[in-house]
């Protein structure tokens, strides 16, 4: 990367933090300094380098999009992650998220439906040196294909309500964060596990491609 983009991308990065952070309701500074520390650019395609920090949703392939940086942040607050966290993911995408996770949580489970997508994702993140993700390509709305229990589940695709499996899997106490409803636009909510039951709140409005899967949506 040479100096002049290398400035540009900073500044971008600096004013994403400013406006479209600090300046909403973005105030964890765990999670600040993580969305500060992981170049955005990274993750997506070459042609949208300049627009890495816009506050905007980018396409990445197979259908699929890398959420806007306000979401993946307000998504992370939510989980209220702390380090001794196990994180379940469901959907990689890019692995931005992914590697924000990584930097809050002892450890990131990630599904992804798109193998091109997870051995895209595995690659920058091996680039960045972030060792603590293991990676499964399946249908996430069935869950790790393993059995285990995590401390947190964050969807980043929308599913029609939340999938059973993923209740589940999802410990006592825990936290789940996802969009949830069935028309072109969702509800962003999040949830805890109470004696087996989730207790769920609504956060606000949200636009998310489709979790496709035996407990999402068929197509």
């Amino acid at each position: 990367m040479n100096k002049p983009e290398h400035d540009m991308l900073d500044q971008a990065r600096q004013r994403m933090l400013r406006n479209d952070l600090r300046g909403r309701d973005i105030t964890d500074p765990d999670v600040l300094r993580a969305m500060m520390e992981v170049p955005r650019e990274a993750f997506v395609p070459e042609e949208y380098r300049s627009q890495a920090y816009a506050d905007g949703p980018l396409p990445i392939g197979s259908g699929q999009t890398i959420s806007q940086p306000y979401i993946v942040a307000l998504m992370t607050q939510l989980l209220r992650l702390n380090p001794e966290c196990e994180v379940l993911e469901i959907g990689t995408g890019s692995g931005y998220q992914t590697a924000i996770l990584a930097r809050l949580a002892t450890r990131v489970y990630t599904i992804e439906k798109f193998e091109e997508l997870s051995s895209g994702a595995r690659k920058v993140l091996n680039r960045l040196g972030v060792a603590n993700v293991e990676f499964r390509i399946g249908d996430g709305s069935a869950g790790w294909p393993e059995p285990r229990c995590f401390d947190r589940i964050i969807l980043t695709a929308a599913a029609p309500a939340l999938p059973a499996p993923l209740v589940a899997q999802l410990a006592e106490r825990g936290v789940v964060v996802a969009p949830v409803g069935c028309g072109s636009s969702q509800t962003l909510v999040v949830a805890e596990k109470f004696q087996g039951k989730l207790i769920e709140r609504p956060v606000c409005g949200c636009r998310f491609v489709r979790l496709i899967g035996e407990y999402g949506f068929r197509q």
